[in-house]
């Protein structure tokens, strides 16, 4: 999730982290023994909160204007496809406006975060929320996690803010009670160089004006503010707590647009060396992971973003299987090398610049989006064989738009559904499961959860395709890992 300004022309994701799509607080309650005590621990572990989760309805909905709440399934689902679509244009607009990374970062070991994410109801730009806490002493918030988004910023407050400009938002960081809140000036390198593809500006008056930003949405919303570094406090799985320093955090004092409503600002996790994901992975190998639950579960069941430590491996309900992260290809998310698709052991006749993103193509992992998105070339062939398989179920015209292809229900057997896989270029194969592709959208009504985009474009595979399965992100040897998992 990320936003150019006006002037050079969100999340995800829904991870509401559309993880996302994309995670949705956080068990950091505990005293911390001793700052940076992390001997012990073994992980760092951040609760996602997803954006239908009754957790999340109890904790934001009453400070949020109720007046949209999805009143069914149906309103919920096509919600998501709404959402998906707009952050499909926002990732699209991106592409381009990045040049590789000139340096790999050195990764240093140290030990492992962990944290919870649950299913819940989303008022944000992403798909799962999470709990952090900013500055010294901590101030709690509830954050969009975002794996299409580089900046991690929250509503804040400084001397200079007139207070009206959060009057409509209860939780607000007050920078001026931090003592590790320090404001990035304007003339420095940082702001003017390092900072520039996250859309700081230009304006300084004096040499000490903290370098500001202007952060827009496709759609108009945009969030404004200043730089700053501060210290984010983490949950370790041993029930300590430990402090990662000097993370850039955005101090935002206004926001346009509604689509930050019920969320304090945005958890960065894309690949950039100023996200949340790099400041907290070099602590912890280089890995971070995340397994989310089935989205339509009724169970309070926790959804984990994962820094660190090895895999439950009683979790597992197969092999793990490693396919190379393209890194710096579609930066800064998290792009794979697709080579085609098969459904029922046949693979589909889909053009090989598809999946190739020198050429216009290309394919994400993005918890920020639910639905999974394919380029028209390989949509129409996904849908024609998967509905030749459906032929015996009624199908069904009525309003349920977006979706191309919708059914009655009524006696369906997932087990006769010819299994679709997407085939990776290093020979590892992704097979989902069938209810994150024929997905449930009202009472006795499935319908094909894909969406289409205009060629040339790029594929993603949302949250809800991803679910049930375990993503274990290796940015030091660029590669993830996958496999079924009950995410317990």
């Amino acid at each position: 999730m990320k936003w150019r300004p006006v002037l050079l022309s969100p999340l995800l994701f829904i991870f509401l982290v559309s993880i996302t799509t994309g995670f949705h607080g956080l068990v950091l309650s505990h005293t911390i023994p001793e700052e940076h005590d992390h001997q012990h621990s073994n992980k760092m572990r951040l609760e996602l909160i997803h954006r239908h989760s009754p957790q999340l309805i109890g904790k934001v909905v009453h400070e949020a204007s109720n007046n949209n709440m999805p009143k069914s399934q149906q309103e919920r689902i096509l919600e998501l496809v709404v959402r998906d679509t707009t952050r499909h244009r926002m990732i699209s607009h991106k592409r381009g406006q990045y040049g590789p990374n000139s340096r790999r970062k050195n990764w240093e070991f140290n030990t492992s975060i962990e944290m919870p994410m649950h299913s819940g109801a989303d008022y944000g730009v992403g798909e799962y929320f999470v709990e952090v806490r900013v500055g010294k002493p901590a101030q709690k918030f509830m954050l969009i996690a975002d794996t299409g988004s580089e900046l991690t910023w929250v509503y804040c407050s400084t001397r200079n803010t007139h207070k009206r400009r959060h009057r409509n938002h209860r939780r607000v960081f007050h920078a001026d009670r931090s003592s590790s809140f320090e404001t990035i000036p304007c003339l420095s390198n940082m702001c003017k160089v390092q900072l520039a593809d996250l859309f700081s500006l230009t304006t300084c008056p004096t040499p000490i004006t903290p370098c500001a930003y202007d952060f827009r949405y496709i759609d108009g919303s945009a969030a404004l503010g200043i730089f700053a570094k501060d210290t984010i406090t983490v949950g370790l799985t041993n029930g300590r707590k430990m402090m990662l320093d000097n993370v850039l955090v955005g101090c935002t004092e206004s926001t346009q647009g509604g689509v930050f409503k019920g969320a304090d600002g945005v958890l960065g996790l894309g690949y950039n060396k100023f996200s949340f994901t790099t400041k907290a992975a070099e602590k912890f190998g280089g890995k971070f992971s995340y397994c989310l639950v089935d989205h339509l579960s009724p169970m309070n069941i926790s959804n984990y973003l994962i820094f660190g430590g090895t895999r439950n491996e009683h979790s597992l309900l197969g092999h793990v299987r490693y396919t190379k992260l393209l890194l710096n290809v579609l930066p800064p998310f998290y792009a794979i090398n697709v080579m085609g698709i098969s459904i029922g052991d046949v693979m589909l006749r889909i053009p090989f610049a598809v999946w190739d993103a020198n050429v216009g193509g290309g394919t994400i992992l993005d918890s920020g989006t639910s639905l999974t998105i394919l380029a028209e070339p390989a949509y129409k062939p996904v849908m024609n064989a998967l509905g030749i398989s459906l032929s015996k179920y009624k199908r069904l015209f009525s309003d349920i738009k977006p979706f191309e292809y919708c059914f009655n229900s009524t006696g369906f057997d997932r087990s006769l559904v010819p299994r679709l896989v997407f085939h990776f270029a290093d020979g590892a194969r992704f097979e989902p499961l069938v209810k994150s592709y024929i997905i449930d959208v009202a009472p006795q009504t499935k319908c094909l959860g894909f969406l289409s985009v205009r060629w040339p474009g790029n594929s993603i595979i949302g949250n809800i395709m991803q679910q049930n399965h375990l993503w274990e992100f290796d940015l030091v040897r660029s590669v993830v890992g996958f496999a079924p998992s009950s995410c317990t």
